[in-house]
């Protein structure tokens, strides 16, 4: 029997796609133990937005939940999204910074980082490959998955190799948006499997109603693991229900390890959870049903509700069937970078003031400039030769590596804050997001000490 491994996603990717990342520690705390116990690869809970959630709306230190994870949960491996030499943010970081961050994740518990590049530029991702392994963690090098004209079978599974000779133990494919058919997963995973000798996994999402069927294509063409979240937080922009898939594979014929009695107490646990944030207004059940128009348009959810967002602050939400229009050809000009963040982001804005200028390019963000000057990487495909000079004028792109041209900032940063906090962490929070970070610090000093707190506590028993 062919086992399938199976990653619980309901701490980060599911919560992220759903509830834009807004579950605090307390709320699945509770339940960790029977995570671990449950038989599954890993629990992915850290990385993605969930460091820029915890600082920005949970007034959580990620550093600390990450530390209590990891005190209850001592034998699923623990797993993080992170976004190469992004790290957690959006722009590009110093080689130091990367290396910093990804020995103190390490340090407090990670096992597995999936390294990703918005671009499928692997020069944006040696360091922490790199750091990974030197650190001893599981280097999972990704692949974004995007369906163009310049993205085919051979493409994948010669970026699969590239991943192998780079020291990657494992490989994944990142279909964010999930467009992976069916046939094209058996495809992918068949030719990947037959060139490289390391585990391959599968991420989608269930945002256009097809995700299932290609996990369950992927296990037949020998697909290693595959991404899932329990049913009460699964479907929709999120991933296939575990339960669902435990199911389908066992039966036929595969082996997952997972303990559906475990399941069932792990999914009663987070049917109450899910009422609380459907009565707060965090769960909207539209993103709980298929929308196969993704198919055609490509636009993830996330990047979805972001263009409605921006439109209705303009009282143009009129003209949303036109931006969605205009993303493709966006994206055409910018040499089809696949729609992760900080791809989907740039592409979706730019499209939106396209359209609301009405004049193509009469303003081209910062962003697109930054990204044609090659401040993210090395497009996938040729930029439009007319785009590339109305963002650069007379500048030249860069020749190699950006982040190549970024000085040293962890040590220099951690002298700048030494009268505000002695803590490594901090400073690793301030380097990602430093406003935010310096808000979360200022609120956190304000906070009894549990010193101040047993003295409360005392005098009012006196």
């Amino acid at each position: 029997m062919k086992k399938i491994n199976i990653t619980e996603t309901v701490l980060r990717d599911a919560n992220q796609s759903l509830i834009a990342t807004r579950l605090p520690f307390e709320d699945f705390a509770p339940i960790l133990k029977d995570l671990d116990d449950a038989g599954y690869y890993s629990l992915e809970c850290w990385g993605g937005a969930t460091f820029d959630s915890c600082l920005r709306y949970l007034n959580e230190d990620p550093w600390e939940r990450l530390k209590n994870i990891k005190k209850i949960v001592t034998k699923t491996p623990l797993q993080m999204l992170l976004r190469g030499q992004n790290i957690l943010g959006y722009k590009h970081y110093p080689d130091d910074v990367v290396r910093e961050f990804i020995k103190m994740s390490v340090y407090h518990g990670m096992d597995i980082i999936r390294i990703f590049d918005a671009l499928n530029d692997f020069a944006n991702i040696e360091v922490a490959m790199n750091e990974t392994i030197k650190q001893g963690a599981h280097a999972q090098g990704t692949i974004v998955y995007t369906v163009s004209p310049i993205h085919d079978v051979k493409n994948y599974t010669k970026l699969a190799k590239q991943l192998e000779n780079m020291g990657a133990n494992s490989i994944c494919i990142k279909d964010m948006a999930g467009l992976i058919m069916p046939s094209i997963a058996y495809d992918i995973v068949k030719s990947i499997k037959e060139t490289v000798k390391i585990p391959v996994f599968l991420h989608s999402h269930s945002t256009n109603g097809i995700a299932e069927m290609a996990y369950f294509k992927a296990a037949e063409a020998g697909v290693d693991g595959i991404d899932c979240s329990i049913s009460s937080f699964s479907s929709g922009t999120a991933q296939p229900p575990t339960e669902s898939m435990h199911h389908a594979l066992e039966t036929a014929g595969f082996e997952t390890g997972l303990n559906i009695g475990t399941l069932t107490q792990i999914n009663n646990f987070f049917k109450p959870v899910r009422s609380k944030v459907l009565e707060a207004g965090l769960l909207d059940p539209k993103v709980l049903t298929p929308q196969p128009e993704g198919l055609t348009n490509q636009i993830p959810g996330g990047m979805l509700s972001n263009m409605i967002s921006q439109l209705k602050a303009q009282n143009s939400i009129d003209k949303l069937d036109a931006v969605l229009a205009e993303v493709p050809k966006v994206r055409e000009d910018l040499g089809f970078p696949p729609l992760v963040t900080p791809m989907s982001q740039m592409v979706g804005t730019q499209a939106t003031v396209n359209v609301l200028t009405g004049e193509r390019y009469k303003m081209v963000l910062k962003e697109v400039k930054a990204y044609c000057r090659g401040e993210y990487g090395k497009a996938p495909g040729e930029i439009n030769e007319e785009v590339l000079k109305k963002a650069l004028g007379n500048d030249t792109p860069i020749e190699g590596r950006y982040a190549d041209t970024l000085e040293p900032a962890f040590q220099k940063t951690k002298e700048e804050l030494k009268n505000i906090t002695t803590s490594e962490e901090d400073v690793l929070s301030y380097l990602a997001f430093p406003q935010i970070a310096e808000e979360f610090f200022k609120k956190r000093s304000e906070k009894p000490s549990n010193d101040d707190m047993r003295k409360l506590t005392n005098s009012e028993v006196i």
